[in-house]
């Protein structure tokens, strides 16, 4: 018994230190919310050089997902991680320390590199290393840590921007104290195991049940050990897909579905509250201390609606959730919109803009990306998987990348209210299209997915035949 619970406390253990990769995520892309505005002052931005500094480390994160996932198969999901730790210390000390605009995008795009890179291996690796009856719970857990971590960040940035609202360089604190979690990462990792699923792919099989030992009992460690090794020999059997694979016309469709779920959950504007929420609520009304202090709210709606989501997920279908989720977002956009022409001037307006951010983030946390997270990973068959969620989140951190750059600018020349109604137009563009080309997903297995694929595909050409010879 006692060897069970001291199985169990180091399974917590490598969950926690493994997850701060997801908290540095959570800190570095809501860090700038606050810091925003102190810098721009410091550094002379403009609306254009605000949104270049917010969105290089987006970009990054696009080429650091996809370079990142195939690093953790070639050296492993531990010593990747490791290697991001490094990444998220260098690039948060070379942000605090940026004399200029040029080192602080440079710094930032290292930091994108590292965000990117631990998207994809933190929960490669949680999903990896725990038990199958607790994975999809312990796997959320990064989730919670990322929403966690922008939290922190908005709290940080109030509790600075208040105190020190004097002091020109209050935005360097701010960024600096994402290095602390980075060293604790960097340090906690060199003790924790290597997957074992990795190292049974690589032939280490040993290590691999030596590793499941000191995090299962013995007869749960043989159980895993021999179902690894048949997963491992079947997936050494399947042909994974490549570029060329989509010219088949039921592969491009998969993937065409997995880029439009990716680019939906970006164009609701979601991330323009989180990267802009102080510069949003400032527009409306708030001062700047103000601002920041209200925008906390944003933070700790989205840690609620992100436990609320993983609930509904196990008892709520996923194509109706999207729906109600998006029309949710579109609505609190739309509201947006409108109060800030009809309540132009007025104390309330800051209030209003306040409470349907929060509304926003409801609907967004709750519904929208716990779906969209999941469906990507529902969709795709065995052998199109890496292909698939390759080229899908890499649109994902693009489509981020572009409404980052461009957020800035829009509510410097158009204005709050016009800005919010195109962010409502794309939100109506992104409910037309789950409605016309999303399939449900729960209760289908992976080959029951592909098995709808195929045949609607035959179904289309069989269609368009006897439309001709009619």
């Amino acid at each position: 018994m006692s060897e069970q619970r001291n199985q169990k406390s180091f399974l917590t253990t490598i969950i926690v230190i493994s997850t701060f990769g997801g908290l540095l995520f959570g800190y570095d892309t809501g860090v700038i919310n606050g810091a925003l505005p102190f810098m721009s002052e410091a550094l002379g931005l403009n609306s254009f050089t605000e949104g270049v500094v917010a969105s290089s480390l987006l970009f990054g994160a696009a080429l650091g997902a996809v370079v990142g996932g195939r690093l953790s198969d070639y050296n492993g999901r531990r010593k990747n991680i490791l290697y991001l730790a490094v990444f998220f210390f260098i690039g948060a000390l070379g942000c605090t320390l940026a004399p200029n605009v040029t080192a602080m995008v440079i710094f930032r795009f290292l930091l994108g590199l590292a965000v990117g890179g631990a998207s994809v291996t933190v929960p490669t690796y949680l999903a990896e290393i725990s038990p199958v009856e607790s994975r999809g719970r312990m796997v959320t857990q990064n989730e919670l840590m990322i929403v966690g971590g922008q939290l922190l960040a908005f709290v940080c940035n109030a509790v600075l921007g208040n105190m020190m609202s004097d002091n020109i360089h209050v935005w360097r604190y701010m960024l600096a104290i994402a290095a602390l979690p980075a060293v604790f990462l960097f340090v906690g990792m060199i003790k924790m195991p290597e997957s074992p699923r990795w190292l049974f792919s690589k032939g280490k099989d040993e290590e691999a049940l030596a590793v499941l030992r000191k995090i299962r009992t013995e007869e749960q460690a043989q159980a895993e050990f021999n179902k690894i090794k048949g997963t491992v020999l079947n997936e050494a059997k399947v042909k994974q897909a490549a570029l060329q694979d989509l010219a088949v016309p039921w592969i491009r469709r998969i993937v065409f579905l997995g880029i439009g779920i990716a680019v939906v959950q970006q164009i609701t504007g979601v991330n323009s509250i989180m990267y802009y929420g102080t510069e949003i609520l400032k527009d409306a009304g708030f001062q700047t201390e103000a601002a920041l202090i209200a925008n906390i709210a944003n933070g700790l709606i989205s840690v609620i609606a992100v436990c609320v989501g993983i609930v509904l997920l196990g008892k709520v279908r996923r194509r109706p959730m999207l729906l109600v989720g998006l029309a949710g977002t579109t609505t609190s956009l739309l509201l947006i919109g409108i109060f800030s022409n009809v309540l132009d001037g007025s104390g309330a307006l800051p209030y209003v803009v306040l409470s349907l951010t929060v509304t926003f983030l409801a609907f967004m946390q709750g519904a929208v990306a716990p779906v969209t997270w999941l469906m990507l990973a529902e969709i795709f068959p065995l052998r199109l998987r890496g292909l698939g969620m390759g080229i899908s989140v890499f649109c994902l951190w693009i489509a981020n990348f572009f409404i980052g750059l461009t957020f800035p600018v829009l509510l410097e020349n158009i204005g709050l209210s016009t800005t919010f109604f195109f962010f409502t137009a794309m939100g109506l563009a992104a409910i037309a299209f789950v409605k016309k080309f999303l399939p449900e997903t729960k209760d289908r297995t992976l080959e029951e997915l592909e098995f709808f694929f195929r045949a609607h595909h035959t179904t289309r050409i069989q269609k368009n035949t006897s439309e001709k010879v009619l």
